[in-house]
């Protein structure tokens, strides 16, 4: 690609301090382990980050993409938080999950705890306003949200730590109804999955972006890491 395609491409935007370059080939080695994403792909990313200041170098946002796949673009829980803490009218949140108990009778419980005899059957969120009067409250069941592979079995987040992600989910959704001036477009990991998506991998190589993007070829850090979304 030459510099003049590349520039055509380019989006800069600034989040807090931090400058944030993205290009199509920038997100190919930056944030794809290497794999091509569609112009419009990445003008759908590179334009939410910029529009709801979202650093994906700092797991703010991510785009994913499996080979001929239609790209998934998500952000992280931790971001929607954030910005839904730093509006001036949020007022707290609760969330939880709902059981059905030895005895079949639905319980809402806060957090994430239950007892083997529990049934996990769903999870529940609320968020308030100080300029509301009620707050958003969101319910979500275990079953209508639970992601799958394609071979019907439920991926190993889900099957492992259904209660963490039923309960994320509810959040996410209630803040996101909260603030949609905010948070609007704004999907997290958690919801965002059907039963025709591959199950995601685990683990990626992360390289630190250079403060410029000059040439193709950038000499860079390679950071292993190991990526756990149940804290995203």
């Amino acid at each position: 690609m030459s510099v003049e395609q590349k520039d055509k491409f380019l989006v800069q935007f600034k989040v807090g301090d931090e400058d944030v370059k993205l290009s199509p080939s920038i997100v190919r080695d930056y944030l794809t382990n290497g794999v091509e994403v569609s112009l419009p792909e990445f003008k759908m990313f590179a334009e939410l980050c910029k529009a709801r200041k979202l650093n994906p170098f700092l797991k703010e946002a991510y785009i994913i993409k499996f080979g001929n796949q239609p790209a998934t673009i998500v952000v992280g829980k931790d971001a929607i938080l954030k910005r839904a803490i730093n509006n001036k009218n949020f007022n707290g949140r609760e969330q939880g999950i709902i059981v059905l108990d030895k005895n079949e009778e639905v319980q809402y419980r806060k957090g994430t705890f239950k007892l083997n005899d529990d049934v996990l059957v769903g999870g529940w969120a609320k968020v308030y306003r100080k300029d509301w009067e009620h707050p958003t409250e969101i319910t979500v069941s275990f079953d209508e949200v639970a992601q799958t592979k394609k071979d019907g079995t439920m991926n190993s987040n889900w099957a492992t730590k259904g209660a963490t992600m039923v309960e994320k989910v509810a959040l996410v959704r209630a803040l996101r109804e909260t603030f949609a001036e905010e948070l609007g477009g704004m999907i997290d990991e958690s919801e965002s999955w059907s039963n025709e998506t591959l199950e995601r991998q685990s683990s990626q190589n992360i390289k630190a972006q250079k403060d410029t993007f000059e040439n193709e070829a950038v000499d860079a850090e390679v950071v292993e890491t190991e990526i756990d979304f149940d804290a995203v």
